[in-house]
């Protein structure tokens, strides 16, 4: 019986140390845990920041490209009718001509890089037409669809649905 005794004494001790040391080992990675949520948290400011801070560089460059274009249509280089500068600077400043210049499919390239998750054509095209983006045509979500199936830079997940293809190398050959 003394020998039964000790023997689940023994078991007991021992579940014990393994309670223990589990315990333990669990304050651990909740403390881990809660530095990963810190950082994460810091970083995720440091890039909102940062693309605050391109938006804003960005935005200057066209500035700058728009006064010298001013500056040439003062000094008659350019017809009245080639730029609306007034209109083109007023949606600059509304942040809203963050996609204008490129094609549909630059646009869309960066609007997914931006989101990170595939959007379907009709989502795409709200989010070009608020950056700025002119999609003329009695069909602008069917022409985004088109024109994304036509791009290898796009793989299609769903109906009208499209993502950045990560398998296909982003050059381009001019």
């Amino acid at each position: 019986m003394e020998n039964q005794d000790d023997e689940l004494e023994d078991i007991l001790g021992g579940l014990e140390q393994r309670i223990s040391v589990y315990e333990r080992k669990r304050k651990d990675l909740q403390k881990k845990r809660e530095q990963l949520g810190e950082e994460i948290a810091t970083v995720e400011k440091y890039l909102e920041l940062a693309k605050t801070l391109y938006r804003v560089e960005a935005d200057k460059a066209k500035l700058a490209s728009l006064s010298i274009q001013i500056a040439s249509y003062e000094k008659g280089e350019v017809s009245a009718s080639d730029v609306d500068v007034a209109t083109q600077s007023r949606e600059i400043l509304l942040g809203r001509s963050k996609y204008v210049g490129r094609s549909v499919p630059d646009a869309v390239y960066m609007v997914l890089q931006e989101i990170g998750r595939p959007l379907h054509a009709k989502d795409l095209y709200q989010r070009l037409k608020e950056g700025g983006m002119p999609i003329r045509g009695k069909t602008p979500v069917t022409s985004i669809a088109t024109s994304l199936k036509r791009d290898p830079r796009f793989r299609k997940v769903g109906p009208n649905t499209f993502e950045v293809n990560q398998s296909k190398p982003l050059t381009k050959v001019v």
